[in-house]
């Protein structure tokens, strides 16, 4: 983990892994907005101070969880990839794992509430880079997993179809909509065309039809 997200690397000690866990519960619970470090704090039993001393602020922690995420899930992607040959069940795999859809290997550290910190990339990611310091964020490579995910769907892209000319941009669509649309399906239904469904199957369905309708189609000029 970049070490310009935290004061001190919560993973170092008991306090700072407890901070990281309940983190993810906490907000999963009650939101990001209504989540403040004299919460945590009283849900750890520590003093507000003592969290004060791994993460500058709410923000920080919020963007250290996404990081954390999308680092995971990059490993996935390698994982569960690593032994395969045809490139086309490569990037169905790739669609499976962006919406924990019958992952085979998702192991996690102990006690980090997968689920939950699943939720929270799904309601709160965006908030991670949507400020007025993204840029100042970016040049202290806070967002480099997140870069790190697209550039290797991207890679998978062009292994497909080498004259694809959109590889990082479809990467990031995929990445996004997987989201986005898992958001929607869950509080704003009329924005999608599956959203009743309690199955991630109609969204893999509209993946696969985003990702391989536009690679198989005839190169551009």
């Amino acid at each position: 983990m970049n070490e310009k997200l935290f004061l001190r690397d919560p993973e170092q000690s008991e306090l700072g892994r407890r901070i990281i866990r309940q983190g993810i519960l906490l907000i999963h619970e009650v939101g990001f907005e209504e989540t403040t470090f004299r919460k945590l704090a009283d849900r750890i039993g520590t003093k507000e101070a003592s969290i004060y001393r791994y993460f500058e602020n709410k923000h920080r922690l919020l963007v250290y969880l996404v990081a954390w995420y999308w680092q995971w899930l990059d490993f996935q992607v390698i994982f569960e990839t690593n032994n395969l040959t045809d490139t086309r069940e490569k990037l169905e795999r790739v669609l499976r794992i962006l919406l924990h859809y019958s992952m085979t290997n998702a192991a996690t550290p102990e006690e980090i509430a997968l689920p939950a910190l699943h939720s929270i990339v799904i309601c709160e990611a965006s908030k991670a880079y949507l400020t007025h310091h993204v840029s100042e964020d970016n040049r202290q490579h806070l967002f480099k997993p997140y870069k790190d995910l697209t550039a290797n769907l991207g890679k998978l892209i062009l292994d497909y179809n080498p004259t694809y000319r959109f590889a990082h941009s479809m990467a990031s669509s995929l990445i996004e909509t997987a989201h986005s649309q898992s958001f929607f399906m869950r509080y704003l239904p009329s924005l999608t065309d599956f959203g009743h469904s309690e199955s991630p199957s109609p969204l893999l369905e509209f993946l696969r039809h985003l990702l391989f309708s536009s690679l198989n189609a005839s190169p551009q000029p």
